[in-house]
Order: C-alpha cells, then structure tokens, then sequence
C-alpha cells in the first residue's frame, strides 16, 4: 500500500514546521515545569525533516507494517517529537496540554503508547541496539521499511551503543540509519570534558558505517544528506548532525543549565517572540 507511506500533507513547508515543533516544545516544558528544554530545541529542524520529508509513514494507519520506523534513543527530549507527532496528526494537538500530568500518556521520557512512538526511551544507550534489531527482522524478512534512530552524543559514553554498531556493520544493516545529535554538551559539562568522542567520523568509517555530516539546523543539508538511502550498499548510515544545544532562543543557546532548567512564563513569552518572529502565532 503505497498510501500507507505518504506523510499527510502538510499546509506550511519544514522551517515553519520547525518553528511549531519549537513553540509547542517550550509550552510543554514551561506548563509541566519539566527538564531538557535545550535538548528538545537542539533536534526540532532533524524532527521537521524528518516528519515533513523523509519518514514513510502515514498518520492514518500509524501501526502500517511498511511504514519506517524511526526510534527517539535520546528519550528525554520527547517534546520536540510528541509537537511532531501532533503537527503531523499522529496525535490531537490538544493532547500536548497534558504533558508531564500524572496518568497521560505523554510521559517525561518518550512513550510507546503514545501513537507514532515506537519505543519508549529513558536509560540512554538502548535505541540504537533496539534499532539495529528491528533492521536486521526486516532485513531478514525482504521488508523494504527503513530504521532511523536518533541519539544524544553524550549516550556515545555507553557501550551497548558501539557494540550495536558493530553488530550493524557486520551484518549489512544498510536500511539502518543513525543520527547523533553532536551539541557538545551534555547534562553538567562540554562531551568533550565528559568523555572524548573525536576522531568521530572515522571511528564510524572504520567500524564499517558509510558517514556524512552535516549543519544539523540547516534543511537543504539535512534533505540532500539524507537522500537516497542505502549510501553505500550494505553498509549502515550514520549522520553526524552538527548542532546548538538551545537552538532558536537566544538566552539558552549552548548554555548546559538548559539541560535541566524550565522556563518562567516570562521567558515563555521572549522566547516565543524569538522563535515566531515576524509569522505570526506558532
């Protein structure tokens, strides 16, 4: 079913996708007086694309047996795919106001009951194994649907995660992708002072994955470097997403007290301003 793999169309383009995803990230944050603001603004451009343009799915038919999956590993950062998933039509979004409540579904740290949630994530390290798991049951099966996973850089630190890109490479997962998220800054420090990551890119290519980087904020890239997947046949992508921890507010860009901090409704209100600019209410 063809159908089933066309995003329902959307009435304004991936930046002004961005732009709510962003919006919605920071209301829910500020009325559940919630954490991880900072990580949520640092993927929303990644969600747009990925939600407006590249993801097989169908808001309709959210459990379709074709669709691809795409699997949050950095789970502290739901907001930014529940507003996704809500500007997309996966999920009414009215539903966003019960966000962080006792009894919703809209847990702290993304959820599978949630619809168009594939996993539920918390302790990092988990996604991609999971991930590389469900690529290999298709692989196995002649599915054609893809796995796109999205990690923090900080969860790099955990050994499940190189032990799946073994895996990965190993058995020719090249309808797996993965992209970091490469803010730099995780919970209390710079990832460089947590636990040195570089040379990152040629760690991958020698574990066997086909890798690219790009502006992790910036569409066009984003668009051209995911296109035409399998990269390299029967290898495993991995996108190094080069981003800003805060991305679109000014007083929280690359600041690591954004990783647990909530905004007042006063800096609700500025960071709106910023964010909408001069199109209106987001």
């Amino acid at each position: 079913m063809k159908e089933a793999h066309l995003i329902a169309a959307q009435p304004y383009g991936t930046e002004m996708l961005a732009r709510r995803i962003r919006c919605q990230a920071l209301r829910m944050v500020t009325r559940a007086k919630a954490s991880h603001i900072g990580s949520a603004l640092s993927i929303a451009d990644i969600m747009a694309v990925l939600y407006g343009r590249f993801l097989r799915v169908n808001p309709a038919a959210p459990k379709h047996p074709e669709r691809d999956r795409f699997i949050l590993s950095k789970g502290h950062a739901c907001v930014a795919v529940y507003a996704a998933l809500a500007e997309t039509g996966f999920i009414d979004p009215a539903l966003l106001e019960s966000y962080g409540i006792d009894g919703s579904m809209l847990m702290a740290h993304i959820s599978h009951k949630v619809p168009g949630a594939e996993f539920s994530t918390g302790a990092l390290g988990h996604g991609l194994p999971f991930g590389t798991g469900k690529a290999l049951a298709a692989k196995r099966r002649g599915q054609n649907w893809r796995t796109v996973v999205l990690t923090s850089d900080g969860e790099w630190g955990e050994g499940s995660n190189w032990e799946a890109a073994l895996f990965a490479a190993h058995h020719g997962l090249d309808n797996l992708m993965c992209i970091i998220d490469y803010n730099k800054l995780q919970s209390l420090k710079t990832v460089h002072e947590t636990l040195r990551l570089e040379p990152l890119h040629s760690k991958f290519e020698a574990f066997g994955w086909a890798v690219r980087e790009v502006d992790g904020h910036d569409h066009g890239a984003l668009s051209d470097a995911l296109d035409t997947p399998p990269w390299n046949a029967g290898k495993p992508m991995m996108l190094i997403a080069h981003t800003v921890k805060g991305k679109g507010v000014s007083f929280m860009e690359n600041k690591v007290e954004w990783h647990y901090r909530n905004p007042t409704p006063e800096l609700l209100a500025q960071a709106l301003i910023e964010i909408e600019g001069e199109q209106g209410d987001a």
